[in-house]
């Protein structure tokens, strides 16, 4: 018999064996990837392979088709050693999307609008589904910002929240002014650690700017101020975040 996805978006099952039992959490949290390869025929290949041990429960190619790959009540191995809000387990309590792209190896190029509107028409199906919030739809460098760069400063998140999927403020514009990068420390640096680490990011408050606040700085600016991606924490790249909090669900 052939197996029906369960989401109306997808057209097919593709099953990958790289799951396994939830523990004890249904998920609220929806993670995007790209799957960062020079094709989608070989992310495929490797989502389905028991050898690598990573999977996802949707994957999106170029051209807008959609299949799943692990069924959304199971513990797809999509994130890796993540955290967000304090929370260390993200694939128990999470879906993922794997998107077709070559990613920054590849020269980051603009994902395609099929894909995109696949991506938005999933998502928006997802968050439904499950009652996700806007605020819980992350990129894989927000739970992993040490490690991970995708979707990258090219995903257009701003368009998604248009649509509905996601949270997001107007960027700040870029201006002159005061910044804080690596090496800085203080008072101002422990407000900056509080205001990423209330929004949901794993950073300590220090008071210290070293490199993994540089990383998370970074992870901030390629999903929500993308105009410069540099680990430097200026004035736009603080409003934005101030902007941000101050529009969270009371």
């Amino acid at each position: 018999m052939r197996a029906v996805p369960e989401s109306p978006i997808a057209q097919a099952v593709v099953p990958s064996p790289n799951h396994g039992e939830r523990q004890g959490v249904p998920p609220d949290l929806l993670i995007l990837h790209y799957t960062g390869m020079e094709s989608a025929s070989a992310a495929l290949q490797r989502l389905v392979n028991p050898m690598a041990e990573v999977s996802a429960h949707y994957f999106v190619f170029e051209d807008g088709r959609v299949v799943q790959m692990v069924p959304e009540g199971r513990r797809a191995w999509h994130a890796g050693q993540a955290a967000w809000k304090g929370e260390r387990d993200i694939n128990s309590r999470s879906l993922g999307i794997e998107i077709a792209h070559p990613g920054h190896v590849g020269g980051l190029p603009p994902y395609p609008e099929a894909q995109i509107d696949a991506v938005i028409a999933l998502g928006r199906d997802l968050v439904r589904r499950w009652s996700i919030p806007p605020e819980r739809v992350l990129a894989h460098s927000d739970i992993a910002p040490e490690r991970k760069e995708d979707p990258g400063e090219g995903f257009p998140w701003d368009r998604l929240a248009r649509e509905g999927l996601g949270h997001h403020v107007l960027p700040a514009p870029l201006r002159d002014g005061r910044f804080f990068a690596q090496g800085d420390g203080g008072q101002p640096i422990e407000a900056l650690q509080a205001m990423l680490s209330l929004y949901g990011y794993d950073l300590p408050v220090t008071g210290l700017f070293d490199a993994r606040t540089q990383a998370v700085v970074t992870a901030f600016q390629r999903h929500f101020r993308q105009a410069r991606v540099d680990g430097v924490a200026d004035a736009s790249t603080i409003t934005t975040l101030r902007d941000l909090i101050a529009a969270l669900p009371g």
